[in-house]
């Protein structure tokens, strides 16, 4: 493109913003998903370059319009990942489209040519891009769904055979680790907003908590041969309807069998009314209905969004599979308002604890100082500035500098290479088009596969020959890079310091805290429902789900932050089980019809969970902000001995509320001590 643009043509901007174009297209963009996923991102891509090339051109002079343009721009930009993983990745792309304009001298005459530039480059780049990308395979989340959904199927085959299930619960654990690996280890969600990323999305969240079911009735009861009929041809229905789930995640088209799994459990529900409670066996049955149900509930809403997922139905077929529950009210809410999915996105991080937001505020302030910077001192190239600002951006101040560091060496060694490059072929022409795109090809191929020094130091080869065909004068393009890079290096650790010094490990800490709080109101509404004592469904599940995604959107910034997390991985995926388990027990119990005439059980039933709400509580004001105060210690929730709900209770609704308050309390005791551990680095100064 370049060799066409400079020589045929012979119009240095379009040469220029071609160029340029073509990397920002190829290299520092890299979409995702099939050929049309990746033409639709390469046409959003061109169409956002558009405006910002346009904009930046506009704003270019003075220099206060240019900073003060920057910051709404890019913030825009930053903040536009929320899309998506391919608007995350493709957000350094866009902002170079922006960045170049801005930042370097020109008029708005050059307006046509510079889009003319930028659209070669984007059609020619995206026709290579769906020409040569090799073969997509199998996607290797949806693999790992499939593989847990078939373990626990054949978890629960197993003991309903009343073989040993130690080799099944092995396999399950191992899958269970491998998807959440697998779902949390990009720096973004990697599921978009569209309704199948997002019912996939939910689907591994309930496949999570599926595995922690099946776990607990294994743990209480791994022989299930003895069941009663009726709870075991439940079993026996919902590790079908698993099995189909695996089919469909692993490319089948085979749909579950929802109805018969419906059928099977109110034959389930029909046995456990006609029970007479304080007769033989009456707790027993209970309990193990209650597993029978909690997992046939929980596979039913599996299956519902991985037929979402797979693209079998619609969203409003979803929406009218929901009565009750927190995913009927997230369903409900992502279909009214399918025509704004991108606002409700937007809307849901539209807050100071949302890492999203802080992240996109905090590099729009730092491109937009390193704008004004490079006007200012006047150096040669100004968008380099611009550049090396956004190339070390991070999350705190600790890795920002850390970035920094290896990106100035990376210049240093690739200004090295480049001029000594330079010397070698002097004023030759034909040998600086024969090293280009050898130097293109370093550049391109090192990210992912070479240390981040080696990238820059490739990149700046690039860039030398590149001026040097532009406007020739050898080795001195190195050092103005040089220059250019410490100076926006400098602008970015100033703002990493200034906004954000912590990175976002408080932010973590808060939005556990609002989990907690959230997940706790949410429990105590659900009960209140299924006892009689509240009139209306629970309204705090929204609310709880928000909270849910902020937390999983400032994980992924702290697991993406380089340096000491001074926690371990498994320690906060302990916290976000804890929190996990906490939302979808209030959604299982949400499910259960109200039953007023719950008798004795009713008072018993709300102090239990009082005393388990008041404990998160307390467990969110631990994991919170300090405000100067000492840690106190945390014991798990102890429930007074005399709260109980025996079997004289006169509905077995009494028993499974119960249960589900007993597993909830079990659970609790392992939360205690990740808990303190982030009590204790939040009293930690920043600087340590």
């Amino acid at each position: 493109m370049f060799a066409f643009t400079d020589k045929v043509i012979g119009n240095l901007q379009i040469a220029t913003f071609a160029a340029f174009g073509t990397f920002a297209t190829l290299v520092l963009a890299s979409f995702a998903g099939t050929r049309r996923d990746k033409l639709v991102a390469h046409t959003g891509l061109a169409l956002t370059g558009s405006v910002l090339v346009t904009i930046g051109t506009v704003v270019h002079s003075p220099t206060a319009l240019a900073a003060l343009a920057t910051v709404p721009v890019t913030f825009a930009v930053f903040f536009g990942g929320v899309l998506g993983p391919n608007a995350a990745s493709g957000a350094t792309a866009a902002l170079l489209a922006y960045v170049l304009p801005a930042a370097s001298p020109g008029t708005i005459s050059m307006i046509p040519d510079r889009l003319a530039g930028w659209w070669l480059a984007s059609v020619v780049g995206t026709a290579a891009v769906l020409a040569m990308s090799p073969r997509t395979g199998d996607d290797p989340l949806r693999g790992a769904a499939s593989t847990l959904a078939e373990s626990l199927a054949d978890e629960l085959d197993a003991s309903l055979l009343g073989a040993d299930t130690e080799d099944q619960q092995t396999a399950a654990l191992k899958g269970r680790r491998e998807l959440i690996t697998r779902f949390n280890g990009a720096p973004f969600r990697p599921t978009g907003l569209a309704a199948p990323d997002q019912a996939f999305a939910h689907a591994v969240e309930l496949l999570e908590w599926c595995s922690s079911l099946v776990a607990d009735t294994l743990n209480e009861r791994a022989d299930l041969r003895d069941a009663a009929p009726e709870d075991r041809a439940l079993f026996t229905q919902a590790s079908s309807v698993l099995r189909s789930v695996a089919g469909l995640f692993s490319g089948g088209r085979a749909r579950p069998d929802i109805d018969a799994l419906k059928r099977a459990r109110e034959e389930s529900l029909a046995r456990v009314r006609g029970l007479t409670p304080d007769g033989a066996g009456f707790r027993e049955a209970a309990g193990i209905s209650f597993h029978a149900n909690s997992i046939a509930v929980a596979a039913v809403a599996l299956a519902d969004e991985a037929l979402v997922a797979t693209r079998l139905e619609t969203p409003a077929w979803l929406a009218s599979e929901r009565r009750r529950t927190f995913l009927r009210s997230a369903t409900a809410t992502r279909t009214a308002r399918r025509v704004s999915r991108v606002a409700s996105a937007a809307w849901a991080r539209a807050s100071l604890r949302s890492v999203w937001l802080i992240n996109s505020l905090r590099g729009s302030v730092a491109l937009a100082a390193s704008v004004a910077v490079a006007d200012l001192v006047s150096v040669q190239h100004g968008f380099w500035v611009v550049l090396g600002t956004l190339s070390v951006l991070r999350t705190n101040a600790a890795s920002t500098g850390s970035t920094a560091l290896r990106a100035l060496i990376g210049t240093g060694i690739g200004f090295v290479i480049g001029g000594a490059l330079l010397l070698a072929i002097g004023t030759d022409q034909t040998a600086l088009w024969v090293a280009l795109p050898i130097a293109v090809l370093v550049a391109a191929y090192a990210p992912g596969t070479a240390p981040f020094a080696v990238g820059q130091a490739a990149f700046t080869v690039t860039v030398a020959v590149l001026f040097n065909l532009l406007v020739p004068v050898g080795w001195k393009v190195g050092v103005v890079r040089v220059e250019d890079v410490a100076l926006g290096v400098a602008v970015s650790v100033l703002a990493g310091t200034l906004l954000w010094p912590r990175g976002v490990s408080a932010l973590v800490g808060d939005d556990l805290a609002d989990v907690f709080r959230w997940g706790a109101s949410y429990l105590s509404q659900a009960v209140d429902w299924a006892i009689g004592a509240r009139a209306s469904e629970p309204d705090a599940a929204v609310p709880a789900g928000t909270a849910a995604e902020r937390l999983e959107d400032a994980l992924r910034g702290l697991m993406a932050e380089q340096g000491t997390k001074h926690l371990a991985r498994y320690e906060l995926w302990r916290l976000v089980g804890g929190s996990l388990a906490l939302r979808l027990t209030a959604w299982s119990v949400a499910d259960l019809p109200s039953d007023s005439e719950i008798g004795s059980a009713g008072p018993i039933l709300t102090r239990r969970t009082n005393t388990l709400a008041g404990w998160y509580e307390r467990l969110a004001e631990l994991v919170g902000r300090p405000n100067g105060s000492q840690i106190e210690s945390l014991a798990p929730p102890a429930f007074a001995p005399g709260d109980t709900v025996d079997s004289g209770s006169a509905s077995p609704y009494a028993i499974w509320l119960c249960e589900h308050l007993k597993h909830l309390s079990d659970r609790s005791a392992a939360l205690v001590e990740p808990a303190t551990r982030i009590a204790e680095i939040r009293r930690t100064p920043w600087w340590r």
